[in-house]
């Protein structure tokens, strides 16, 4: 197949200087290659194979899970992009399928048809790769889109020092055989790891262990590499890095990116009249004054006007239909009440409130001497942490009534977050 973009030049590993050894293990069919040298072994000499020459029907849609959609780019897109910036990138799709999707196949450097087995596909794609000479080769599973990139880093790190490299996840659930819908047996987990992808190898010795294997179908690259005899390092895994494989992966694969992620806003405004008094309470904070504020319950504005906006985000009216001014039971009630209920109802239906912004407006009380006290006061309120409350105030420039100093106004913004 053409070259979609320009591939980078190899970069040939040095040989040996003058009275330098390159030490083997006779046992390892890789013994062979001398490390690579970090001065002339640089991400452009670390090539890619993305296999997607399956069928993927298990996952449902009626169309293979490569082509479908996940948080807008196909599961294909998303794991050729997870290697963006490193060498050579072989595509293996089904020979039927190349040509149908050019602006994923312009992803690639190369694109070539695949085998009826996964191992047939692997090597069209290392054979197609060797006239570009790369020294190391990641082989990548196309139903693995959300591979972080630290998972790969690993990969290629280990292959300095090995021939072979692979990410595994530990296994910490018991296992059991099961033999007609029953345990049969419960196998020890001991030194037992799930095997992901990329798998990274020495190009030379992942090639030449291809070509020679004439045994069953192989698991996995790993497989194909150790019966060859080559010793592979376990790197750790990562639990984004899932397979996807049936329907439900696909579902937690949304979460993982945040595609179902709920996110709601809601804005609040209040506004009550000094009265009389010698203190006003603002965002739960009690600040002398020469007035207080008038109102049915302690007139905290700033704290309605913020409940207001976590019953707003939700669609859930205002603080009037939850605490009717007209029922006497709250005269006199202390704000937090209010805005604990709202924050509270906030987690029964799964939100988190995420940020919340009040800003006080009025020329006096004077609030930044205490908005520090007020931040951490509606924390503690809403069971937040105080870097996700803010707490400001302005003045209207000595216009309307708060600039003549008959009473405070306050809005809010809140923001709530389901997941």
């Amino acid at each position: 197949m053409e070259l979609h973009r320009p591939v980078p030049a190899p970069t040939q590993a040095r040989p040996p200087r003058e009275g330098e050894s390159v030490t083997s293990r006779p046992s390892d069919p890789s013994s062979s290659l001398p490390d690579p040298d970090p001065s002339t072994t640089d991400d452009a000499t670390v090539a890619t194979v993305i296999v997607a020459a399956g069928r993927g029907l298990r996952a449902g849609g009626g169309l293979a899970k490569q082509w479908r959609d996940l948080g807008g780019r196909t599961v294909l897109a998303r794991s050729i992009a997870a290697f963006a910036g490193l060498g050579p990138l072989c595509l293996v799709l089904r020979a039927e399928e190349i040509g149908r999707h050019p602006e994923i196949e312009a992803m690639a450097d190369l694109v070539v048809p695949g085998g009826a087995e996964r191992a047939h596909s692997v090597r069209a794609g290392l054979e197609a790769l060797e006239k570009h000479a790369p020294l190391r080769v990641l082989i990548h599973d196309a139903a693995r889109p959300l591979v972080p990139r630290e998972t790969i880093r690993a990969v290629i790190a280990a292959l300095d020092h090995g021939a072979a490299a692979a990410p595994g996840l530990t296994v910490t659930d018991a296992l059991w055989r099961v033999s007609d819908n029953r345990v049969a047996e419960a196998p020890s987990r001991e030194g037992l790891v799930r095997a992901q992808t990329p798998q990274g190898f020495r190009f030379d010795a992942i090639l030449a262990a291809h070509r020679a294997h004439d045994g069953p179908p192989a698991a996995d690259d790993v497989a194909v590499a150790r019966a060859a005899g080559l010793a592979v390092t376990v790197v750790p895994g990562h639990e984004d890095n899932l397979k996807i494989t049936g329907a439900q992966d696909f579902a937690r694969a949304e979460r993982i990116l945040g595609c179902d992620m709920d996110v709601r806003t809601g804005n609040g405004f209040d506004v009550h009249a000094f009265g009389p008094g010698d203190a006003v309470w603002l965002c739960g904070v009690e600040i002398p004054h020469h007035a207080g504020l008038a109102g049915h319950s302690d007139a905290d504005v700033g704290m309605h006007a913020l409940t207001d906006a976590i019953y707003g985000a939700m669609a859930h009216g205002d603080i009037g239909q939850h605490f009717p001014p007209s029922d006497p039971q709250w005269k006199g009630a202390r704000s937090e009440i209010f805005l604990a209920h709202a924050a509270d109802l906030a987690r029964v239906e799964g939100f988190a409130v995420t940020h919340c912004d009040v800003t006080l407006i009025c020329e006096r009380p004077k609030i930044g001497p205490h908005a520090e006290a007020m931040r951490a006061e509606l924390a503690r309120i809403m069971q937040i942490e105080p870097g996700r409350v803010s707490v400001k105030a302005t003045t209207s420039e000595r216009l309307g009534f708060a600039g003549r100093e008959e009473g405070i106004a306050a809005m809010a913004t809140a923001t709530l977050v389901k997941s």
